[in-house]
C-alpha cells in the first residue's frame, strides 16, 4: 500500500548509534535545566554540628588527621595527610597508561556532578568550581586507593606510613565516620567505575568498605558484609544502614507511653525480666522482648564507639526517618544507670569491652551522657517498653518484690511478716493433720 511506513515481512534495520549534535547555546540550556532539576530534588545529608551541641564534646566531631569533603578542607592541622592523598591519587591513576587522559575523564565526570554534590551539604560551599572538583577528585581517589591497599596487601609499598605507623589506620577510620567529614557516596561510586582498578580486585566498592570498617561496625562480620551491599548517602550513612532494624516501628497501645518508663537492667532482673544475648545475624538495634526475656544483640565497645554513636545521632537529627540509633542510645541509657548494670550486661555477654580498671564506670558514663543529650522525635522502642511494663504488672516475681518493699522498711518488720506467714502455714498444716487423724480413727 502506498504511504505505508513498513512493508509486511520486511526486516527493519536496527538503530545502533544515535549521534546528537548540541550547539553551545543548547549545551548551556541543557546544563541549566539539569541544575534546576537537581535543585528541585536535592537531598541534604551532610551538616555542620550545631554550636551548642559541639560545645559539649568538640573532639567527637572534628577530624584529628584526615579531612574529607569541604567542611575541614585546608585546615593547617590536617595538611600532613594531603601529601599522602596526592601519592595515593598518583598510585591509582598511574595503573593505566596516559595519565592525562585518565585525569581528563575524571575531571569531566566530576564537573557534571558538581552541582548535585554541592547540594548534598547543609550550607553553601565557598570553594570555586576548580577547587571543589579537585577536592572531590583527591578525596575520592584517596578513599578508593586506601580501601584497595587495605584489602590487597600486594598493592602496598614497604614504607607506606599509613600501614606501618602504629594506630594510624585506626585514627583514619575514626575520622572517616564523622558527619562533618563526608563526601557523597554517589561521587565515590562514580569515580570507582572510572579509575583503573587493579586486576587483583574483584570486589565492589561497598565490599571494600565493609572490609575496611569491619572492626568498627558492631555485629556479625559475615552478616555485615551483606548489609554493606546497599546504597547510602555517604560512608557514615552506609554504616547506619548496617545496624538499623529492617522491620518497621510497632506502635504502642497506650497514647502516653514514655521511653522514661524503663528501669535499669538490675532493677528489671529483680522484677523477673531475663536478659539474653541475641543470636548471630542480628542487627545491633534489633532489641526484642518476649515472654519475660529482653533479647539484646551483643555490643563490643571500642575506642571510637562514642564518636560513632554521637555522629550517627547527629545524622539522624536531620533525617525524616525513624530515629533508631537515637532511640537505641536512650534505651541503653535507661538500662545502664551505673557500672553495676554494665557488669551485669557483661556477664550476660551483651556487652564486651577491654578488661581495664574502671572501664564499667566509663561505659556507664558514656551511655548516660549519650542518652541525656538526645531527644528522639520518633522513639522506636515505645512498644517494647510498654511490653516490659505489662509483664512487670503481671509478674508474680514483681508482686513479691512489691510486698518486700511494703513490709521491708525496717529489717524487723520484714522478719515479723515472714514469721507470721510461717506460723500461718504451720497452723494450716497442724489443722490438716488433726482432721486427717480424726477421720482415720473413726474408720
Amino acid at each position: 500500500m502506498e504511504g505505508s511506513s513498513r512493508t509486511e515481512g520486511q526486516v527493519q534495520p536496527k538503530l545502533e548509534h544515535v549521534i546528537v549534535e548540541i550547539n553551545r547555546a543548547d549545551e548551556q540550556l541543557v546544563s541549566s535545566i539539569k541544575e534546576k532539576m537537581e535543585d528541585a530534588s536535592k537531598l541534604v545529608f551532610t551538616f555542620r554540628i550545631a554550636k551548642e551541641q559541639r560545645s559539649k564534646n568538640d573532639k567527637a566531631y572534628d577530624p584529628a588527621k584526615l579531612s574529607i569533603g569541604p567542611f575541614h578542607h585546608g585546615k593547617p592541622a590536617l595538611k600532613q595527610m594531603e601529601d599522602h592523598k596526592w601519592r595515593y591519587l598518583g598510585a591509582l591513576l598511574n595503573r593505566k597508561p596516559n595519565l592525562e587522559a585518565s585525569l581528563d575523564i575524571c575531571v569531566k565526570a566530576l564537573r557534571e556532578s558538581e552541582h548535585r554534590a554541592r547540594n548534598c551539604y547543609g550550607e553553601k560551599i565557598s570553594l570555586n568550581s576548580n577547587d571543589f572538583v579537585q577536592m572531590m577528585l583527591l578525596d575520592c581517589c584517596f578513599i578508593i586507593e586506601l580501601f584497595l591497599k587495605f584489602a590487597i596487601k600486594g598493592l602496598r609499598r614497604r614504607n607506606d606510613q599509613l600501614f606501618t605507623t602504629p594506630g594510624l589506620l585506626f585514627e583514619l577510620r575514626r575520622d572517616m565516620i564523622l558527619l562533618e567529614n563526608q563526601i557523597p557516596l554517589f561521587v565515590i561510586q562514580q569515580m570507582f567505575h572510572i579509575v583503573p582498578i587493579p586486576q587483583q580486585c574483584t570486589m565492589s566498592f561497598n565490599e571494600l568498605a565493609s572490609r575496611f570498617f569491619k572492626n568498627m561496625v558492631p555485629g556479625d562480620l559475615e552478616f555485615l558484609k551483606e548489609k554493606f551491599n546497599q546504597e547510602g548517602y555517604h560512608l557514615l550513612d552506609l554504616i547506619r544502614r548496617c545496624i538499623i532494624p529492617t522491620h518497621p516501628k510497632v506502635q504502642p497501645k497506650e497514647v502516653h507511653s514514655s521511653p522514661k518508663d524503663l528501669d535499669s537492667a538490675r532493677k528489671l532482673r529483680r522484677a523477673g525480666v531475663r536478659f539474653k544475648k541475641a543470636k548471630q545475624h542480628s542487627l545491633l538495634l534489633d532489641v526484642t522482648f518476649d515472654n519475660g526475656v529482653l533479647t539484646i544483640p551483643p555490643l563490643k565497645i571500642h575506642e571510637c564507639m562514642e564518636e560513632l554513636l554521637i555522629n550517627l545521632i547527629a545524622l539522624e537529627s536531620h533525617l525524616e526517618d525513624t530515629q533508631q540509633t537515637t532511640s537505641y542510645a536512650f534505651l541503653m541509657r535507661c538500662l545502664i544507670h551505673s557500672e553495676k548494670d554494665v557488669k551485669y550486661l557483661g556477664e550476660r555477654r551483651i556487652l564486651s569491652y577491654p578488661e581495664v580498671k574502671d572501664k564499667e564506670k566509663e561505659i556507664a558514663e558514656m551511655f548516660q551522657k549519650l542518652g541525656k543529650e538526645v531527644t528522639a522525635k520518633d522513639f522506636y522502642y515505645l512498644r517494647l517498653i510498654e511490653q516490659v511494663k505489662e509483664y512487670k504488672r503481671k509478674s508474680l516475681h514483681a508482686k513479691w518484690e512489691k510486698v518486700k518493699r511494703g513490709y521491708g522498711k525496717t529489717p524487723l518488720s520484714f522478719v515479723v511478716f515472714v514469721v507470721a506467714i510461717l506460723l500461718l502455714v504451720l497452723t494450716f498444716v497442724g489443722v490438716f493433720f488433726s482432721v486427717l487423724s480424726f477421720f482415720l480413727h473413726r474408720s
